[in-house]
């Protein structure tokens, strides 16, 4: 029998618990739990979940131990959520578009340009269409949602030329995240779009398979995809939200103070998580523009009207819970 890639990791992760494994009795046993993302060592994930680590220790007087790996180490974000959702690791954050095969009504966070600004983001996040969608993986995922962190505003970048208006687009093959609705909100504003693997982008375009991709700043800079394009197009299409995951097999064989720890260290690091983003991408973008990118403001109106007359949103609408969805979104 093949034994898969996913196989491999969930033999190669240690228990959750040192001194307690095999045993749910933690009374007197040290805690580690294992946090998994695929940003690097700076990545606005990391500052979240070193947070998240301070708050543990100190709320549980130094009995949890908080062990994070970075840079994708355990696996791929699918494959990170899997072992989340199976109880072999303890956490992990992910973008939404990586849980909307799991969860299709999360999908509605990927409508391009449905936030109106970042404020109107985190209003969506915090109130009740944050907590239905938290409902919504709790169920499906077997995961807790601890808070929503933030993943960054992404733009159009490419090799080819300026982007600012929809009719820039035709004919670029553009990688979109892996999101159908992205998807099909990229064809029709004339693009070809397509969901290859973010690690395999770089030499995609730098061999001319593909004219650009779309991303936040910090990606663009720490990628270092600036060596292979030269225009990005502030298109701010997408606020991509990434939700903070806990296992929630794990959460329950915790005592009640634990799990009480646990919910508290994942609020108090959302304030950390985001402010760390907001901040990197505005430096990300100073050191952008001194390598020497050419950036444009792109007609935010005209992709809207583009995006409205080619009905997107009313062709996934069902995809994501119906049109009454999509409208308490934009009204909040």
């Amino acid at each position: 029998m093949q034994v898969t890639k996913v196989s491999l990791a969930l033999m190669l992760v240690v228990c959750l618990t040192v001194s307690a494994c095999g045993t749910d009795d933690y009374s007197d046993s040290k805690i580690v739990i294992k946090a998994a993302h695929n940003g690097n060592e700076q990545h606005p994930f990391q500052d979240g979940y070193e947070k998240f680590a301070e708050v543990l220790a100190e709320e549980s007087g130094g009995r949890v131990v908080v062990e994070i790996f970075p840079n994708s180490q355990l696996g791929s974000e699918e494959e990170a959520i899997e072992m989340v959702k199976l109880g072999v690791i303890g956490s992990t954050a992910s973008a939404a578009a990586s849980l909307g095969p799991f969860v299709p009504e999360i999908d509605v966070l990927n409508f391009p340009f449905i936030f109106r600004d970042l404020d109107h983001f985190y209003r969506v996040l915090d109130g009740p269409i944050g907590e239905r969608l938290g409902a919504g993986i709790a169920d499906d995922l077997d995961m807790i949602v601890l808070g929503w962190w933030f993943s960054g505003v992404r733009n159009v970048w490419n090799e080819e030329r300026p982007i600012d208006v929809p009719s820039d687009l035709e004919g670029l093959k553009i990688r979109v995240i892996g999101s159908a609705i992205v998807v099909d909100a990229f064809d029709t504003l004339g693009a070809q779009a397509t969901t290859m693997s973010f690690g395999e982008l770089y030499s995609a375009v730098q061999q001319g398979v593909l004219d650009g991709g779309e991303s936040d700043h910090t990606d663009l800079l720490v990628e270092k995809f600036y060596e292979v394009t030269q225009y990005v197009s502030l298109t701010q299409h997408l606020y991509l939200a990434a939700p903070l995951t806990f296992s929630k097999k794990k959460l329950e064989k915790f005592p009640p103070d634990i799990q009480r720890a646990i919910l508290l260290a994942g609020r108090k690091s959302v304030e950390v998580q985001r402010r760390s983003m907001e901040i990197n991408n505005e430096q990300s973008l100073l050191a952008l523009k001194e390598i020497g990118l050419v950036f444009n403001e792109a007609d935010g109106d005209a992709f809207r009207r583009k995006i409205a007359e080619g009905k997107v949103y009313e062709r996934n609408a069902d995809h994501v819970g119906g049109q009454v969805m999509i409208d308490e979104l934009i009204s909040q």
